[in-house]
């Protein structure tokens, strides 16, 4: 049995790695990779963590992952805030991170563009805030869906982080033009707070969409196919 404060550190660790892996695809290397390389970026970040310290913490690198597993009473809610705060904290040092390494060329201004999120205007696009709020809602849901499935110990073992990067993977090939995707909170925040503008006036929605959809799928996947044993 690990003890809190290892599993925070691998949290902070493997929130780290996906807004440092996936949003720094998105920032450095974009424009050579289109927004399929940047999906696979995000997916490959989580499939990577999940294997090499997701048996430390659950893997959840995420406080819709930690509010949704909860809510499916596969996780304690007393560990909850510690998980949620260890996973902001990783996300706002892999944004630090981000921008010195792209303030490193000319020109750069994360203002201009640092992997954030937005609607209306601030959307890939163009697409409205009902629009990407429905899209966020309904995009965590399924993603904690195949998260508590895949984890069941009902389901086939070993096989849950390529499932779960794969559907990552998914849904940012899905909405990287809708609101360039969250699913996240904590991933929306780290570069938001870099970027200022609407990136920080618009992050509300980027933080309670996400949170709503993981709730919800972890009730309804609790009362529609059982509970199983809270994990720690």
């Amino acid at each position: 049995m690990h003890t809190l404060s290892q599993r925070l550190a691998a949290e902070s660790f493997g929130t780290f790695w996906l807004v440092f892996g996936g949003c720094g695809t998105a920032v450095l290397a974009g424009e050579h990779v289109g927004f399929v390389g940047v999906a696979i970026a995000f997916g490959l970040t989580v499939l990577t963590m999940a294997y090499a310290v997701g048996h430390i913490s659950g893997g959840h690198f995420n406080p819709a992952v930690t509010v949704g597993l909860a809510a499916a009473k596969r996780f304690a809610w007393r560990d909850a805030p510690g998980y949620i705060v260890a996973q902001v904290v990783g996300a706002i040092v892999a944004a630090a991170a981000l921008w010195v390494v792209a303030s490193g060329v000319s020109g750069f201004a994360a203002s201009d563009g640092f992997a954030t999120n937005g609607y209306g205007d601030a959307s890939p696009g163009g697409y409205s805030m009902v629009a990407v709020l429905v899209a966020e809602v309904l995009l965590t849901a399924f993603f904690l869906i195949i998260i508590i499935g895949a984890t069941s110990a009902r389901a086939p073992k070993g096989f849950a982080p390529i499932a779960i990067g794969l559907g990552l993977t998914l849904i940012h090939l899905i909405s990287i033009p809708v609101s360039n995707t969250s699913v996240n909170p904590a991933r929306s925040i780290g570069p938001a707070l870099f970027a200022g503008g609407d990136a920080v006036t618009q992050l509300w929605l980027f933080i309670a969409a996400p949170l709503v959809g993981a709730a919800i799928a972890g009730v309804a996947f609790s009362g529609l196919f059982g509970k199983e044993p809270v994990d720690a």
